[in-house]
């Protein structure tokens, strides 16, 4: 395998390997190189090396950065510019539900990429045509995640200082709540969450466990409570409403319900229930009896219809 040249394209972004090509480039020298979208200009960030293997079909690097290139890269910023506020503009004239993030455009102008983040998947092919129509190149729309977004835009963490994406992270390792578990921090997800609404990056820092285990970043601490509370609330809306019972329905139940205020005797398991003699039993009988009895004309008595009596209607008149 030929020399290679490890360059980079934004800050804080991959670092991809091209062929030297001849090229003569140290650390920190602009390169112009032909990458999958186009012309794009680099910065060299490992010189010049030898590899033996490649997991991907290498490019070259075509030349030295010079002034030219440099005029041409400032002049597609103002592209990006003129280019991301049309976008907006037509988002939002066809109601799209998305959300632009930011463009990029190749030194050569052969291509615009649009960043943008969404919940679901977009139709953006008549957004398409109007870019198109608007710019005369080729289109290219380019969904990404709430990670990268950050990636992108920028900001302060809890710290108050930039986020660690925008400054030296090159790529988001995995970030599991047992991180903050094993640090014995207080299980917050508002606070161990970053601008990205996701764990922070910084909880992998200080972490000494096996990092290998460690597969994903969905973890989110629940509270027993909330949990509780979300099973009752399944169980409310499976449930049928209710219904008053009626005077009829109440006077055919079975006579073994009991009372409000009445305790229902249990039996210890293994235990041998308490022995009886023949009078306590008859005894328990009679009370029973009785008692159901008294059930019954309790029913009857609540639901039973009242009419005025006569007597009563006659002092009226």
């Amino acid at each position: 395998m030929p020399d290679v040249l490890g360059i980079r394209f934004k800050s804080c972004g991959k670092i991809y390997d091209f062929e030297t090509n001849g090229i003569a480039a140290k650390e920190g020298d602009h390169v112009v190189v032909e990458s999958d979208f186009g012309l794009s200009l680099g910065k060299v960030i490992k010189e010049s090396r030898f590899i033996e293997k490649s997991e991907r079909e290498l490019k070259r690097a075509v030349r030295t950065a010079t002034e030219e290139d440099f005029r041409l890269s400032a002049d597609n910023k103002n592209l990006e510019k003129e280019a991301r506020e049309f976008c907006v503009e037509r988002i939002m004239a066809r109601g799209l539900p998305m959300k632009l993030v930011g463009t990029e455009t190749t030194l050569d102008r052969k291509r615009i990429v649009f960043y943008f983040t969404a919940e679901g998947r977009i139709d953006f092919r008549e957004l398409v045509k109007d870019l198109a129509s608007r710019f005369k190149t080729r289109i290219e729309m380019r969904q990404i995640g709430v990670r990268d977004e950050a990636k992108l835009v920028g900001g302060f963490g809890v710290c108050g200082r930039p986020i660690c994406c925008k400054t030296f992270l090159t790529s988001f390792d995995p970030v599991s709540i047992k991180m903050a578990k094993k640090q014995e921090m207080v299980l917050n997800i508002g606070k161990l969450s970053g601008l990205c609404s996701r764990l922070m990056c910084c909880l992998r820092y200080e972490y000494d466990g096996d990092l290998a285990a460690i597969s994903t970043d969905e973890d989110v601490p629940i509270q027993p409570d909330s949990a509780v509370r979300t099973v009752a609330q399944v169980v409310n809306i499976d449930k049928k409403p209710e219904v008053a019972p009626t005077s009829e329905e109440i006077e055919d139940e079975e006579d073994d319900e009991s009372l409000p205020g009445e305790t229902e005797e249990t039996q210890v398991p293994g235990e041998a229930p308490a022995p009886q003699n023949q009078s306590q039993t008859e005894a328990q009988n009679k009370e029973d009896a009785n008692r159901k009895k008294g059930r019954r004309r309790f029913k009857r008595r609540r639901f039973k219809k009242t009419e005025p009596s006569k007597e009563a209607g006659s002092n009226e008149q």
